[in-house]
This record gives C-alpha cells, sequence and structure tokens, in this order.
C-alpha cells in the first residue's frame, strides 16, 4: 500500500486510457486521490470500471478549448474543488526528416502535442487560483533534441515554455507548475496507435533511428518504464515538491533533452 500522499485531493488527468496517464491515474488512485480521467477514446471508462468511485471519467477532445473548459467544471461540480492537473495528452503522430512532413501534418502534430495542455491550464487555472492552491505538472519530451520529430519537438518546446512562464505567473498566487520530459519508455503496445495508418518500409527506417538515437543519448542506454516515468509526475504533484515550481525534469536516464 502506497503513503496517502494524495488524501483528499482531486486531480484530473489527460491522455487517460492509456500508457503513462492511465497509470498516473491508478497511482493517484492507491494514494488516496479522487481522479478525473480524460482522454478521446471510450477505454478511459474502463478505468472507472476498475478502480471504482474514486475515477469519474470523461471523454473529452482536449485540442478543444471548450472540452477543456467542460472537463474543469465537471471536476469541481463532481469533486467540489481541484488540486492536481496532470497534463498528459501529447505524443509523435509521424517520424520523418522535416522536409517530407506536409503542412497539414505540422499543423496536426502542434494541435495535437501543445493545445490540449495550454487549453486545459487555461481552463484550471481560474479555480486554483480561487482556492489559493494548485499543481500543475505538463508531460513535455526530451524529444526537444532530438530526430524526425522536428514539430512534436516543437510543441513540446513551447510546453517547456508555458511551464516556465505560467509558474513566473502563478507563484506568489499559491499555484505551482512543473513538467516532466519523459525519455523513451517502455509501454503495452496501444491499443489505439497515434497513427492507423500502416507504415511503409521508410517510415519503419525513420522510426528506428528515432528508437537508436534514443537510446544512444540516454547515459543508461535503455528505456526507461511506465512507473519511472509515472513516480516523477507524482513527486511533482505532491506536496513533497512544496518548493520546486517552473521546473521541467528530465526523466530520460541522464539524456537531458
Amino acid at each position: 500500500m502506497r503513503a496517502a500522499r494524495f488524501a483528499d485531493k482531486v486531480a484530473v488527468v489527460t491522455g487517460a486510457a492509456q500508457g503513462i496517464g492511465r497509470r498516473v491515474a491508478e497511482c493517484l488512485v492507491e494514494e488516496g486521490a479522487r481522479v478525473v480521467a480524460v482522454d478521446r477514446s471510450e477505454l478511459v471508462h474502463e478505468l472507472a470500471e476498475a478502480l471504482g468511485e474514486a475515477v469519474h471519467a470523461l471523454t473529452a477532445d482536449l485540442e478543444r478549448h471548450d472540452d477543456c473548459q467542460r472537463v474543469m467544471r465537471a471536476a469541481v461540480e463532481r469533486f467540489g474543488r481541484l488540486d492536481i492537473l496532470v497534463n498528459n495528452v501529447g505524443g509523435t503522430i509521424w517520424a520523418k526528416p522535416f522536409e517530407h512532413y506536409q503542412e497539414a501534418e505540422i499543423e496536426a502534430e502542434v494541435r495535437r502535442s501543445l493545445f490540449p495542455t495550454l487549453w486545459c491550464c487555461h481552463a484550471a487555472l481560474p479555480q486554483m487560483l480561487e482556492q489559493g492552491s494548485g499543481s500543475i505538472v505538463n508531460v513535455s519530451s526530451i524529444a526537444t533534441r532530438g530526430v524526425n520529430r522536428v514539430p512534436y519537438g516543437a510543441a513540446k518546446g513551447g510546453v517547456n515554455a508555458l511551464t516556465a512562464c505560467l509558474a513566473f505567473e502563478t507563484a506568489q498566487r499559491g499555484v505551482r507548475v512543473n513538467a516532466t520530459a519523459p525519455g523513451g519508455t517502455e509501454a503495452p503496445p496501444r491499443r489505439i496507435p497515434r497513427n492507423a495508418s500502416e507504415q511503409s518500409e521508410q517510415e519503419k527506417v525513420w522510426y528506428q533511428q528515432i528508437v537508436d538515437q534514443t537510446i544512444d543519448s540516454s547515459l543508461m542506454k535503455r528505456y526507461g518504464t511506465l512507473d519511472e516515468q509515472v513516480g516523477a509526475i507524482l513527486f511533482l504533484a505532491s506536496d513533497e515538491a512544496s518548493y520546486i515550481t517552473g521546473v521541467t525534469l528530465p526523466v530520460g536516464g541522464g539524456d537531458l533533452g
């Protein structure tokens, strides 16, 4: 049984249907939190079925500002407050050298990996400021320095800047804003892929270049585990990190991104 670091806390976790987001939600509940788990996939409702009344599952398209506003309102209506926001939506859709991206693909990458974090911070902030307390953890990436993911890296660079700037604005009003920058992470196969189209042989080569570069850039020469990523997120979300704000913490085995 984990320590109850999050007893009486209410958390919103985005991208909670699978991977890092799902594990964050599970661990928050284990440590006493009530969680609003959000994803565009109906798979998110499996969390509520598995974990019971401590989880309220919502489907939403967090690339839309209105949906982010709806989610934060629903969290407060359901549980009465909002203490923690974990912005986990995002991820590479395509993997290829920049000159091979189409205009629409570049826009889609930025919309997927920057706007949900931007919109959710904007939607959650009024409630946290009214309470005089809150902790936001944005999930960025060490891919801000990496190959074959320029639009995604640019979006995550925006997440890093958002984290630093928002921390400046809110530090003296009780709200902390931090980020983790995960490196390569071993996770179960995605039940819903980010890109439904089958990879060509060339695309498989380009993706393998990402894997090779990620391992080579890591001092530990390996991918991390889900729990290694989640541990850093939960630390920054918790009161144990009460004197930390505006930080992007690389969690990449020594790769600083």
